[in-house]
Order: structure tokens, then C-alpha cells, then sequence
């Protein structure tokens, strides 16, 4: 039991194992780092247009349980909206990455 309690002893010297691993990022420097806004601004708008493709995947089942003028209105009016938040999002220059 001597012996494999000796062995099994971890060392100091392997320093960067035993330190947390936290996304790439260093844990001996300073935990306020600035973060990236433009960042974080293209991943909520990358959620916010991940979910409404979601909500348009259901369409395509339902086509052949409604009749095809309120379910084409009905895709299209929700298709118009994703567009206008496109185009609103490009024309405020959310978009784009270098600024």
C-alpha cells in the first residue's frame, strides 16, 4: 500500500493538469477581460433567427391539414416578418464585423 500510495501521488510539477480549464482562457491572468460586443450582438441575432427557422419548420406538416390559402398567407406574412428583422439588422449595421 506504501508503494502505490507513492506512486500514485500527484506533483506539483505538473502544473498546467492540475489548473482549471476555462475555455481557452488563461486562469492566472485577470478575470475581466473586455468582452466583445459585436460578439455578443451576432449571437443573439444568430439565436433569435435560429429559433424562427424552428417555428417555420412546422408549416411544411401542417399543409395538408389546413387549406392552402391560410396556411401560404399564414407562412408568408411569418417569412415578410423574418425578412423585415434581416434587413432592419443589415441596415443598422449589426452585420457587419469590422467597424
Amino acid at each position: 500500500m506504501i508503494v502505490s500510495s507513492i506512486l500514485s501521488k500527484k506533483t506539483i510539477i505538473d502544473r498546467e493538469k492540475m489548473s482549471p480549464f476555462e475555455c481557452g482562457f488563461d486562469p492566472k491572468t485577470s478575470a475581466r477581460l473586455p468582452f466583445s460586443l459585436r460578439f455578443f450582438l451576432i449571437a443573439v441575432i444568430f439565436l433569435i433567427f435560429d429559433v424562427e427557422i424552428t417555428l417555420i419548420l412546422p408549416l411544411a406538416h401542417i399543409s395538408s391539414f389546413t387549406n392552402i390559402f391560410s396556411w401560404s398567407f399564414t407562412g408568408l406574412f411569418f417569412l415578410l416578418i423574418l425578412l423585415f428583422g434581416l434587413y432592419y439588422e443589415w441596415y443598422k449595421g449589426a452585420l457587419e464585423w469590422s467597424n
